[in-house]
């Protein structure tokens, strides 16, 4: 075989593998419910049900009690601070300090502190108390409903 017809086949053989492969991932053709409708899109619905019931409530991070005034809970499996600067006011952070991405450990007298270089943080806002870090932690936006705290 000479080096063009060579190359010819191999470049043939490699763009049929990516063919193939591009196939096999999708993108067109009729879902299961064989009612022609292509995959990749509900109409524009999102969320909810079939039935078109409530919307389920997120998942509850912590209970209101959990969240001493002036301190608060760290959710090492979240990573999230929920904190309770003033009473029945709570913030959460991004647990992940700012300066060399350790998690906070602990928070005590307003202060959220990291072990790795002690960095400290606000609980009222996150804002940095004193260094090395010069960000502050990043919010989390969540909501209060009745006395659960959840992501929101």
């Amino acid at each position: 075989m000479s080096g063009v017809a060579r190359r010819t086949v191999v470049a043939a053989a490699g763009g049929t593998g990516l063919v193939a492969a591009l196939a096999a991932c999708g993108g067109g053709g009729t879902n299961d419910k064989g009612d022609g409708a292509t995959g990749g899109s509900d109409g524009g619905a999102s969320g909810g049900t079939d039935e078109g019931g409530p919307t389920p409530e997120p998942a509850t991070l912590a209970r209101t009690a959990d969240i001493p005034v002036g301190g608060g809970k760290i959710l090492a499996d979240k990573g999230l601070v929920i904190t309770q600067p003033k009473a029945g006011e709570f913030k959460a952070f991004s647990s992940k300090c700012t300066h060399a991405g350790c998690a906070v450990s602990s928070i005590a007298d307003g202060v959220i502190v990291c072990p790795c270089h002690q960095s400290h943080f606000d609980v009222s806002d996150g804002s940095v108390k004193s260094g090395p870090a010069r960000s502050p932690l990043p919010p989390t936006p969540i909501q209060v409903v009745g006395d659960a705290i959840s992501l929101g």
